[in-house]
């Protein structure tokens, strides 16, 4: 591409950069509240890269002692891996015996529920927060996300906020789940659909 080419691009992209409809501007959050003062996520940004995010910290116990002091609900022998991000822990619930895999993202801008025996593997993402699309001023909206009983979300799998995910389902590796998923259904694709039913002997 030569000089020439270039500029005559650019003169091509600057009539339609003024049609953008939205003003990311004017956005504003104001109206969303973390739960937390700025002193706690400060001190949790900082000890979650410490403890959760770094890979040098492999110890679970110490994890789950941090996310109880900071108002997680932690049931026993979670399993947390390296490299996991948690948003804000006040607004997470973990059941008995859950495993959460490395570079696992719980994104929980509202509330996430995660029950029982659940398998959550490496790089899965559960996203609570979204756009309004059709705002000018791109508002935020923030939906709860619950995971049920013995359910197994494969790797980098994407929950979306507002989903509900029956006990026993399973949503297949890479898959991104949109809507509510049945107790004991298998789930793949994007969006995730349903392929079949777990049985389990």
């Amino acid at each position: 591409m030569t000089i020439a080419s270039v500029d005559d691009s650019r003169e091509r992209l600057e009539p339609n950069a003024a049609a953008a409809q939205v003003d990311l501007s004017a956005y504003s959050n104001a109206e969303y509240s973390p739960g937390r003062g700025r002193i706690a996520r400060a001190l949790w940004y900082v000890l979650s890269a410490i403890a959760f995010e770094s890979p040098w910290f492999p110890f679970n116990g110490p994890k789950r002692v941090l996310l109880k002091l900071f108002g997680a609900r932690i049931g026993r022998g979670v399993v947390i891996k390296p490299n996991v991000r948690v948003k804000y822990p006040w607004r997470l619930a973990v059941g008995d015996h859950c495993w959460i895999g490395q570079e696992a993202w719980i994104d929980n801008l509202a509330n996430v529920r995660i029950g029982n025996h659940v398998c959550i593997s490496q790089q899965v993402y559960l996203c609570t927060g979204s756009h309004d699309h059709h705002s000018r001023t791109f508002d935020l909206i923030v939906k709860p996300i619950e995971v049920g009983d013995g359910v197994w979300l494969a790797a980098r799998s994407l929950v979306l906020g507002g989903v509900a995910i029956g006990p026993n389902a399973i949503v297949a590796a890479g898959s991104v789940v949109t809507k509510d998923v049945e107790s004991a259904d298998i789930v793949a694709g994007q969006p995730a659909s349903s392929i079949g039913q777990r049985c389990v002997r």
